[in-house]
């Protein structure tokens, strides 16, 4: 027997693969298609085994679906533009495009290396112009349709990154790359009107529970952040001005003894001047200048303000009520002023007893009576409406729409919708990432740039600055451009796309990735989408997943695809924890895949990380699990070969009720459960590790039976026995083929089979050769057990009774009693109670 030389058979079969283009995959209308994706890599220069988690997920998955008849799409590709690739090439003196090329080598072959059955025709790397052509296409067709617009807007700054962010990309206060503080900032830039989908966008979570994890819905759901209130309109005492506020609770109006302004809003400097508080006001303002949004309104920031000195009508009393400004009220949420009701909202009431405000109750609980000068929690649930006047006693919903009502009668407010999603600011100020294909005229204003002159090109001969700043606004050849229009000089803008306009998309690129008229063909992505699994980390909930939903439907809108959701269902794996932290080059304890594919192979590598945990719960490293899993792979080749002979030249199938003696026959009924449990637990579960924990069970059963033969071994074996024998190892190798496919085509090789493991249909279980002949049945005496007896699974009550009182030891256990009853608990006890 050969010993198991992981290296050579690796190549072999990998070399195979790519020259037989195995998994190469076009649309086939009379086959029922599976699109199975995983989130696509940055291409950072080297993988670590906590991205080999994520792809051999995906991997087993679509080798599972090819075998079970589906026409698999399973392709690959590289999200290739954005600051790390910038920051490296400062560091390095070297351009992002040749670190990036770079990467991408050397990631290719450690995904080759890695044994993944992806189709490499349709690679694409986001930074070729081939792809942005068509990010550029979809600003410009969005630009059309109204959803791209520009404005002068506070955005977050990265100085270290020396870019904008959006919301969704500043964690705590932080940027989401290079974990700096971020900084409130003024300055124009261009915005997807993500906003308009908002509703669309929340109906589709509702449609995607129980398919996505819920976790995800919630925190879309959240974001999104949709919210039935009222806008009403507050007189400023004094002056011509209003300010308008949003509320949920109309009900409470009554009760509202202040009013709190967006230090960003611009009535909170003007009502301050001429008064005592304007250089406290001014002050203030810009002590929150660099606060981040995240941070300002979370429930554990400290809540700061100021008076600004004015006053304003409460249209509901006709009482003036003080106008402050403060950290936890944002510009950019409802109108960027509120009512304060602190009887009624906790923030409000801490806030509240913080500056000596007053607190006036106007709902009142059904159970007790609140004291506004005592209160410490403020009582936020529905009850009677006090304190105010007409609407005394009405409660929740009635109080609300009455209210409502009232204040439209009266033009001075309406019932509204409100979100706190806002519009996703793409604009970036830095190089390496798509040209925003729009040219500024003097005489025209803001012209796209053609279709026929897509795409605009990142020029390669740029040199960046020190800090990344981008060099486009340098360069005038790249600048300086005849107006498309009128044809007089004018300027290219020079900031790029947010990276995630790359990602929003891709799947859809890759039905057809060489179409050359458009961003994809709509009749590939008809037969292809939606993909049917998507794989990838929970902390894209927001960012990408929102981003690439939002451009599925703008898509649908403009007839390019039928679906109503990019992604039918979503797997987001754990994380790979090794020495208490998440696996990441940052924290410096990664664990480089090419290491343990040279000491022990990729199929062991591939093994162990589907096998140390389920897919959806975090993975801690464990160098003796990477042991333990090509120990079992060594076991697995062992036992093939040993039983190999028998198998050699058997029966295709054996019919079920096929004569076997005993040992033959456990050997049929373990072989169909293992089919049935690594089956189940792929297809209905995605429970991998509890699949490979069946084929490791299994292989334990092959080595009990071989021992059991005994010195006459299998020598003898008539026919169907040989076809019991056959029947196993064909099963194991074929199940195996989906977790560790490298061994398993060796063995499939060496059992003489035709054509390749990965070729074949995935074994079929039967229900009938699972039940066990026989069932062992505990015996008590008046509740203690005396004896343990085999018996026909079958065999009727009264039979068991006398088999069980026929048995020699419990007849010894009954002598000189009587039996006054026996108790069956079918399949599994009997008790006999006697005296």
């Amino acid at each position: 027997m050969q010993e198991y030389d992981f290296k050579n058979i690796e190549a072999r079969w990998q070399k195979y693969w790519e020259e037989n283009k195995t998994f190469t995959v076009e649309e086939d209308p009379s086959r029922e298609k599976y699109y199975l994706l995983e989130m696509f890599p940055y291409p950072s220069g080297k993988i670590h085994m906590g991205h080999v988690r994520n792809y051999s997920i995906g991997d087993a998955l679509a080798r599972f679906k090819k075998m079970k008849g589906f026409n698999v799409l399973h392709p690959i590709g590289w999200d290739a533009f954005g600051m790390p690739a910038e920051n490296a090439a400062i560091q390095n003196k070297t351009h992002p495009a040749e670190w990036t090329f770079s990467n991408i080598r050397s990631m290719r072959e450690q995904f080759k290396k890695l044994g993944f059955s992806y189709d490499w025709d349709r690679e694409i790397a986001t930074c070729h112009p081939g792809y942005y052509r068509w990010n550029q296409w979809c600003f410009l067709k969005f630009f059309e349709k109204g959803l791209v617009y520009q404005k002068n807007a506070t955005v977050n700054w990265c100085e270290p990154c020396n870019t904008v962010l959006a919301n969704e990309q500043v964690v705590d206060g932080k940027c989401w790359r290079c974990d700096s503080p971020v900084e409130q900032k003024q300055q124009p830039g261009w915005f997807f009107k993500i906003t308009d989908y908002a509703d669309r966008l929340l109906e589709g979570c509702r449609e995607l529970a129980g398919a996505w994890p819920e976790q995800v819905l919630a925190m879309q759901t959240n974001w999104i952040g949709k919210s039935r209130g009222a806008e009403v309109d507050f007189a400023v005492e004094g002056r011509d001005e209003t300010i308008r506020v949003f509320t949920t609770r109309p009900d409470t109006l009554f009760g509202a003894t202040f009013m709190v302004l967006a230090p960003e809003h611009p009535l909170t400097r003007a009502l301050s001047r001429n008064t005592s508080q304007e250089s406290a006001v001014d002050a203030f303002i810009e002590s929150v200048r660099n606060q981040d949004k995240i941070s300002r309104t979370s429930e554990t920031g400290e809540k700061l303000g100021v008076f600004t000195g004015a006053h304003a009508i409460n249209p509901m009393t006709g009482k003036p009520v003080p106008v402050w400004t403060a950290n936890f009220v944002l510009m950019d949420y409802g109108t960027g002023a509120i009512m304060s009701v602190p009887a009624h909202d906790q923030r409000d009431l801490d806030f509240a007893r913080k500056y000596q405000l007053s607190v006036k109750v106007v709902i009142q609980p059904p159970n007790r009576e609140l004291d506004a000068d005592a209160m410490t929690e403020a009582y936020k649930d529905d009850g009677a409406m006090i304190g105010s006047g007409q609407f005394d006693g009405l409660v929740g919903d009635e109080g609300r729409k009455k209210v409502c009502a009232w204040l439209e009668a009266q033009g001075i407010g309406k019932a509204t919708v409100n979100y706190r999603l806002r519009d996703w600011g793409v604009s970036r100020q830095r190089y390496w990432g798509t040209p925003v294909p729009i040219i500024f005229c003097d005489a025209c204003g803001t012209v796209p740039v053609p279709y026929d002159q897509l795409p605009v090109e990142l020029p390669l001969d740029a040199q960046l600055g020190a800090k990344g700043q981008s060099p486009l606004k340098t360069m005038s050849a790249f600048v300086d451009v005849d107006c498309p229009k009128c044809g007089k000089p004018a300027r290219r803008e020079t900031d790029t796309l947010d990276t995630f306009v790359c990602s929003s998309w891709y799947f859809h690129r890759y039905t057809s990735p060489r179409c050359e008229d458009a961003p994809f063909n709509k009749e590939s992505a008809r037969y292809w989408s939606p993909v049917d699994q998507y794989i990838g980390g929970v902390e894209h909930a927001i960012l990408h997943l929102l981003y690439s939903r939002f451009f599925h439907k703008a898509f649908h809108d403009l007839g390019m695809i039928d679906a109503p959701e990019p992604f039918t269902h979503l797997l987001t794996q754990g994380m790979v924890i090794k020495d208490g932290a998440k696996m990441s080059k940052s924290k410096g304890n990664v664990v480089d895949p090419d290491r343990i594919v040279d000491r022990y192979g990729a199929d062991t590598a591939r093994l162990f990380i589907l096998f140390a945990a389920p897919p959806v719960k975090d993975l801690e490293w464990n160098d003796s699990g990477v042991e333990g899993c090509f120990r079992f792979l060594k076991r697995t080749w062992r036992i093939v070969h040993e039983l190999m002979a028998t198998a050699r030249g058997a029966a295709e199938s054996l019919d079920a009720d096929a004569d076997l003696p005993k040992a033959f026959r456990e050997l049929r009924r373990q072989t169909q459960i293992v089919i049935k449990r690594v089956t189940e637990d792929v297809e209905t579960r995605l429970q991998f590790n509890t699949a490979i924990a069946a084929c490791m069970e299994f292989v334990n059963h092959l080595y009990d039976f071989k021992e059991a033969q005994g010195e006459l071994g299998l020598g003898n074996a008539d026919a169907a026995q040989r076809a019991a024998v056959k029947e196993a190892l064909d099963s194991l190798v074929l199940l195996l083929s989906v977790f560790a496919p490298h061994i398993a085509e060796e063995l499939w090789a060496a059992l003489g089979r035709e054509g390749t493991a990965g070729q074949q249909a995935w074994p079929r279980f039967h229900e009938e050769l699972i039940r066990t002949e026989e069932i062992l049945i505990v015996v008590q005496v008046n509740g203690k057990v005396r004896q343990k007896i085999e018996v026909d699974a079958e065999i009727g009550e009264d039979d068991l009774k006398a088999r069980v009182q026929d048995d020699p030891k419990i007849r010894e256990w009954l002598e000189g009693k009587t039996i006054k009853k026996v108790v069956v608990v079918p399949k599994k006890l009997v008790n006999i109670v006697a005296v």
